[in-house]
């Protein structure tokens, strides 16, 4: 009974997990690295990097893709906020109803999804750009910054809040005071899963704007799609630039999230 023992252990039921981490992860991770320091003759070389930096249109795109990502992740904030109050604080099917119709967009492909919303503006009349932008962008990311948020508030301990309703506070006081604090780790979260796949997006720019305004990830996909093997090299350094802000992003809502559960 030696193999009933084997499959019992938890180690054993790690390696298809860890072999699709190497394969799918960490293997495309380190060719990325590999190709953006390398030219097309496989040469060690920073020249990828330096032709990024010294394009006056690339650190445009970059940057303006930043902003965008970070307007978008504002206007999902001050939307999915409320509705994730109203969610965690609703009566009877209230939240249930909300989280369906939240999640019915979902279930359809992204893809189409967004064709949709160009239909839609089309049949309006309404010209494609960077307000159709913002509009696809929030459409579609807006449950990413809804359901961490409704999450934490709904995990909140309620007699907190009568106990400052005892202690006197008026109702902006206890929103300020107690319950915004207490959800700041969804909060975060909630920046987080919108802000990393709106600043690599390439798609909903490209179907809402008719490629009139290019973001950051329609270079890389250039990169690796229109400009053959030769782009390969300086798609990968690009690629490498966009997961260094996601990186960096990432580990600042970590340690901000840590820091605000050890204050509460």
């Amino acid at each position: 009974m030696k193999w009933i023992s084997v499959f019992n252990s938890r180690r054993t039921w790690a390696w298809p997990y860890l072999l699709f981490l190497v394969l799918f992860v960490v293997l495309p991770l380190l060719l990325i690295v590999v190709y953006a320091f390398t030219d097309p003759q496989g040469q060690p070389t920073l020249r990828n990097f330096v032709q990024f930096f010294h394009t006056q249109e690339a650190v445009n795109t970059f940057i303006y893709s930043l902003a965008i990502a970070l307007i978008t992740t504002m206007i999902c904030l001050l939307l999915g906020y409320p509705a994730a109050y109203i969610m965690a604080t609703a009566e009877l099917k209230t939240p249930a109803v909300m989280a369906m119709l939240f999640i019915l967009p979902m279930w359809i492909n992204f893809l189409l999804r967004t064709l949709a919303t160009v239909e839609l503006f089309n049949m309006f009349s309404i010209p494609l750009g960077g307000g159709a932008l913002l509009y696809g962008m929030c459409y579609d990311f807006l449950p990413f910054m809804i359901y961490p948020i409704y999450n934490t508030l709904q995990k909140m301990d309620t007699s907190l809040i009568e106990a400052a309703h005892d202690l006197g506070a008026n109702r902006r006081e206890v929103f300020t005071k107690v319950i915004l604090p207490l959800s700041k780790p969804g909060i975060y979260s909630g920046i987080i899963m919108v802000f990393m796949p709106t600043v690599s997006t390439f798609a909903i720019s490209e179907l809402l704007t008719h490629n009139k305004i290019t973001l950051f990830g329609s270079l890389i996909q250039r990169a690796f799609g229109e400009g053959g093997i030769m782009m390969w090299n300086y798609g990968a350094a690009l690629s490498l630039i966009m997961l260094v802000i996601i990186a960096v992003t990432s580990f600042f809502g970590d340690k901000e999230e840590s820091s605000s559960q050890t204050i509460i």
